[in-house]
């Protein structure tokens, strides 16, 4: 399973580019959502991208971002995808993508079978998807939760047309039993390599990476 690509989100620090890097990221993810404890400012994120190596996609998480906020981010700090955690609409990615010639990555949230009628319609107009836990309803966060959803359901739609990433409380622990149900030949996750809320671990990250390894 080497071959599984890693995206580490919710990098706030250095180190923790760092230890993303170490670990064989494809992809690294910045916050940029106020409620999380993996927040980052502008200013955080350009340094932090700076530090990121070439062959290497730097992401950008927002939820519901309006286009002033977009501008000063795309601006500001030098990435490779946006990736929209919140409620867009598929005309919502469609104008993001027009608009900013940048990769458009839409996360979609699954609890039940029903859920996963959202993603023919978004694969249409995204560049990539990730399929993630639908939060909590009382939940402060779109993602990050630490919460799985039945892999089962993914089962038997393993292809789109459009590259995915497996996320929702994945851990080093269990992302090998993920990947083999699902089929899922990218995989995202922020709190399952994390020592407390936004504190990412590189212990948990070499983990993380070497559980797909092996």
């Amino acid at each position: 399973m080497a071959d599984i690509a890693i995206k580490f989100c919710g990098l706030s620090r250095p180190s923790d580019v760092s230890a993303a890097v170490d670990a064989g990221a494809r992809y690294v993810g910045f916050v940029f959502f106020e409620k999380s404890p993996r927040n980052v400012s502008l200013e955080t994120a350009l340094a932090l991208a700076l530090d990121v190596p070439a062959g290497i996609a730097k992401v950008a998480l927002t939820v519901n971002a309006d286009d002033a906020f977009l501008d000063a981010l795309t601006d500001q700090v030098p990435l490779d995808m946006l990736q929209l955690h919140g409620t867009e609409a598929p005309e919502r990615v469609e104008e993001v993508r027009a608009r900013y010639g940048l990769p458009v990555m839409k996360a979609i949230g699954i609890r039940e079978a029903a859920d996963l009628e959202a993603i023919d319609r978004y694969a249409e107009v995204a560049d990539q998807l990730l399929i993630d836990a639908k939060p909590p309803k009382d939940a402060d966060l779109p993602g990050g939760n630490g919460a799985a959803f039945d892999w089962d359901l993914l089962k038997g739609r393993k292809y789109w047309t459009v590259p995915w990433m497996l996320a929702g409380g994945l851990t080093p622990e269990n992302v090998a039993e993920a990947t083999a149900q699902t089929g899922a030949r990218q995989v995202d996750l922020s709190s399952g390599v994390e020592s407390a809320p936004g504190v990412k671990d590189p212990a948990l990250m070499q983990a993380f990476a070497a559980a797909l390894q092996n």
